[in-house]
């Protein structure tokens, strides 16, 4: 399980490197504000489209496979935009198309790591909130990490420099990948009958959505986190970096917030691991859900000085270290083993749809209402939207032992 971390922890340290890096050369051409939208946009869409259709890929593969060759030919598209631009040039049309190519496998691959976590957990003998909790913290630490060495290099070697560090990150963490952590089965390996009656892609894909459908949980989550991801996709993707660059003094200040969040959410996720078991989950996601959201954009509405805001920030981070191991933990207990590639998939890309559209949104409005106002939106619609858990009805199924057997023909309920 520690070498699946460390590959998770690798890669994502790469895409915290992509983030930063991409906005601050679109600034640095003289792109405008809708320019870092439509460049988040790009780098956000094949999430979605990679999601929907890379999940039943992932089954089909094996996960080892998958995640290999996903960090390889993200690692090339990522490659490929500091080449250029040091050579022939990077107009910014080819570096969308690299953007988009770069992070159409990177959720495939992201799917593939979580869903071998059970398999692993089991072997190392923890709880499955503890280790969602540590695959979590693993990324949370990527984004520690890759932040205050993403804003250390695009401040000194600039961001075209700083992607040969991102491309590194990706081949490192296949090599981890493919030396160290075990290959598992493949979905038709899982699942009874033979190669001469395996399914076709588009009946493998329609068994998963149809699983997301019928499960009511599965979709509230769905909508809830979709909602709040096009939030934090205009915050994080457009508005941070126009409100640092405009206010803060740079990428370094950026740097040092996206380090905070991800230093305290690190803290969170481990210090949540060792008493989840003990926490109601309901209540427990519905309030830090809020406040990880509604407090720090409340702080950036108001103008407030740097040392406020890395508190705000920093108590965000705190609260948002339960969110992913909650909803890790449901999902791996109520989707079957065969089919958790491609219902993962479909969750993420359902989940993520709102995001490219997010960080266009922030754009534009960075560029029309403002900073101030636009900040302000996201505090109030954020609150509102992460209390609903609080009102009952299928958000109770998220106890554990509260799975509807009905949903999948009988599967086991593995309780954490």
């Amino acid at each position: 399980m520690t070498a699946l971390l460390s590959a998770h922890a690798v890669s994502q340290t790469g895409n915290v490197i992509t983030a930063f890096a991409v906005p601050f050369y679109v600034l640095g051409l003289g792109g405008s504000g809708v320019e870092v939208g439509i460049a988040a946009f790009f780098a956000t869409a094949p999430v979605v489209v990679g999601g929907a259709l890379g999940g039943v890929v992932v089954d089909r593969v094996g996960h080892r496979r998958a995640a290999i060759v996903a960090d390889l030919v993200s690692g090339a598209a990522v490659l490929a935009m500091p080449v250029l631009a040091l050579t022939v040039g990077l107009p910014f049309w080819a570096l969308l198309l690299l953007v988009f190519a770069g992070g159409l496998l990177d959720t495939p691959g992201q799917t593939a790591r979580r869903v071998m976590l059970p398999r692993l957990t089991d072997r190392a003998g923890v709880r499955l909130e503890q280790s969602v909790g540590l695959l979590d913290g693993s990324e949370r630490f990527a984004k520690l990490i890759g932040a205050s060495v993403a804003g250390l290099l695009v401040a000194t070697v600039g961001p075209i420099s700083a992607l040969f560090v991102t491309a590194a990150t990706f081949a490192l963490s296949a090599g981890l990948t493919g030396a160290f952590v075990p290959a598992t089965p493949s979905a038709t390996a899982l699942r009874d009958g033979d190669d001469s009656t395996r399914a076709s892609y588009w009946s493998d894909l329609a068994d998963g959505f149809r699983f997301v459908m019928r499960d009511r949980l599965m979709r509230l989550i769905v909508g809830l986190v979709l909602f709040t991801n096009l939030l934090d996709a205009a915050r994080g993707s457009s508005l941070l970096p126009l409100y640092a660059n405009d206010r803060l003094g740079g990428a370094a200040s950026l740097g040092l917030l996206v380090a905070v969040m991800g230093g305290c959410a690190l803290i969170g996720n481990v210090g949540f691991g060792f008493v989840a078991h003990r926490m109601p989950r309901r209540v427990t996601l519905a309030i830090c859900f809020t406040l990880a959201g509604g407090p720090p954009s409340t702080a950036f509405a108001l103008g407030a000085p740097l040392p406020v805001l890395v508190a705000a920030t920093a108590i965000a981070g705190l609260a948002a270290g339960s969110i992913n191991p909650i909803l890790g933990a449901v999902q791996l207990e109520r989707v079957p083993e065969h089919l958790r590639g491609r219902v993962f998939g479909l969750i993420n890309a359902g989940a993520w749809a709102g995001v490219p559209f997010g960080a266009l949104l922030g754009g534009v409005a960075a560029d029309t209402v403002g900073l101030a106002v636009a900040f302000g939106v996201i505090a109030v619609a954020y609150t509102l939207a992460t209390l609903t858990p609080l009102l009952g009805g299928s958000w109770r199924q998220m106890e554990r032992g509260r799975v509807d057997s009905g949903l999948s023909g009988g599967r086991e309920n593995r309780s954490a």
